[in-house]
């Protein structure tokens, strides 16, 4: 399965590795990014990076901290590269828990260092901010290394989530055949296809461009860490890792089911906020839910003579998400609707 894909040149860049991809055994360094802030002249910014090779096969490369405030996934990486010998792996694991290192650090979805979501930057600057030319050096640099990328997201500090392995849509039929299968291998409790609305600047739409076989994950959220969450990341993760013939699993754990796959569909799934207050849910994660039904209602309660303010339903379903913090403005997505995919799997 190692890559034989034809890659364009990569922009050139100031970015470096401290360590070398290519060599045998597990090695711990950095993604050094030249970094001149008002109190470095001549810094850099770090990215950690592990890679861990042992004879031929495919890569995999595993990402985590996509966004700040999203811990099961980074939690789960670094397992892998403090804990898994080298000697289990056959080909190449590249392991980054914490590719929005600034926002990782400061527990936020987006970079203090230049207000922008790392999600909404690929392909990338390398001449750009920081947070371009982070994703430009994981597009020309990283993704061309590997066969595989697994992007391990959760809710977030605003969003609760159902445990779920997502398929990133692509226009490439055995490409999303390869995706599918490989989702389906994470076995997680629900399998959802998510397009973000045909954004083309996330790292999954990114490397599905690449070729590379993608996952991605929503594990919980509400700005902590789920055990039951943590505990289907660590499990899917194994699952993708032996799918792929990279590392066996010692034991094989039976499957949940193949089960139905879920899908959002387009801006019927969201409801946002339409005024300022207070959001109260009529509806528990997983709780079928249909079009013009009540989804809960917005308080202003420091103007008490105000009536709530009603929302609704635009699609049938399952409640698949629901805003975290109460405090709702005009804008915020405060719920969303998962529906029965209606594309082919194969």
């Amino acid at each position: 399965m190692t890559s034989q894909r034809q890659q364009p040149a990569p922009r050139p860049s100031s970015a470096f590795l401290t360590i070398d991809p290519e060599r045998e055994g597990k090695q711990l360094g950095f993604l050094m990014i030249p970094h001149s802030p008002d109190d470095d002249a001549w810094g850099a910014t770090r990215i950690p990076i592990a890679v861990i090779k042992n004879g031929t096969g495919p890569t995999a490369i595993l990402e985590g901290g996509n966004h700040g405030d999203e811990y099961e996934g980074p939690i789960a990486i670094c397992d892998l590269i403090r804990d898994l010998d080298p000697g289990r792996v056959q080909g190449r694991l590249i392991l980054m828990p914490a590719n929005n290192v600034h926002a990782v650090i400061a527990g936020r979805r987006t970079s203090p260092v230049d207000g922008l979501n790392f999600n909404r930057t690929f392909p990338g600057d390398p001449r750009g901010t920081i947070t371009q030319q982070i994703s430009a050096y994981i597009t020309d640099h990283v993704y061309p290394l590997g066969d595989a990328f697994l992007d391990l997201h959760s809710g977030g500090s605003s969003l609760d989530i159902i445990p779920s392995a997502i398929v990133e849509p692509t226009d490439d039929p055995a490409l999303h055949k390869r995706n599918v299968a490989a989702v389906r291998a994470f076995d997680a409790p629900m399998t959802v296809v998510i397009s973000n609305l045909g954004e083309p600047r996330t790292a999954t739409a990114a490397a599905c461009r690449a070729g590379l076989v993608t996952v991605g994950t929503e594990m919980a959220g509400g700005g902590t860490v789920s055990l039951e969450a943590l505990k289907v990341c660590r499990r899917g993760v194994a699952n993708v890792l032996d799918h792929l013939g990279i590392v066996a699993r010692d034991t094989p754990e039976p499957r949940r089911g193949e089960g139905g796959i879920l899908e959002l569909p387009g801006t019927s799934a969201y409801v946002y906020a339409s005024a300022d207050g207070i959001f109260e849910p009529f509806h528990a994660n997983g709780e079928t839910v249909s079009a013009g039904q009540p989804a809960g209602r917005i308080h202003c309660t420091w103007d008490p003579a105000r009536a709530p303010e009603l929302l609704h339903y635009a699609a049938d379903g399952i409640l698949y998400g629901r805003r975290q913090p109460g405090r709702v403005r005009p804008g915020n997505c405060c719920l969303i609707v998962a529906a029965p995919y209606k594309g082919t799997l194969s």
